[in-house]
């Protein structure tokens, strides 16, 4: 069973920048569409970013479109989403997420496997 840990999160200014990292561990993820969701306190998972097994079908949110780049290295099995002028409301649980699907989806029931999770706090 494929196992995702995340890295990266913490605390932050506004306008700063992350890069959370999401590393599987049993096996390699290079045939899964990854995903990134974020979770803020008494709000639903929602979609942030995906990128398809092949790394050429890129998908943002509308909030993040234009600061949050998501990327993968396959040779590294990583998965990364590099977060540039976050603000106050980037504010929550960023979790990554693998699904067998062929495409990118935007629904968290869709993907299959789960990180733990890693809190990104923006303070204004």
């Amino acid at each position: 069973q494929v196992q995702l840990v995340e890295s990266g999160g913490g605390l932050v200014q506004a306008g700063g920048s992350l890069r959370l990292s999401c590393a599987p561990s049993g096996r390699t993820f290079i045939n899964y569409v990854m995903g990134w969701f974020r979770q803020a306190p008494g709000k639903e998972r929602d979609f942030v970013a995906g990128i398809s097994a092949s790394g050429g079908s890129i998908y943002y949110a509308d909030s993040v479109k234009g600061r949050f780049t998501i990327s993968r290295d396959n040779a590294e099995n990583t998965v990364y989403l590099q977060m540039n002028s976050l603000k106050p409301e980037d504010t929550a649980v960023y979790y990554c997420a693998a699904t067998v699907q062929r495409t990118v989806q935007i629904t968290p029931g869709r993907y299959d496997y789960w990180g733990q999770g890693t809190q990104v706090t923006v303070s204004s």
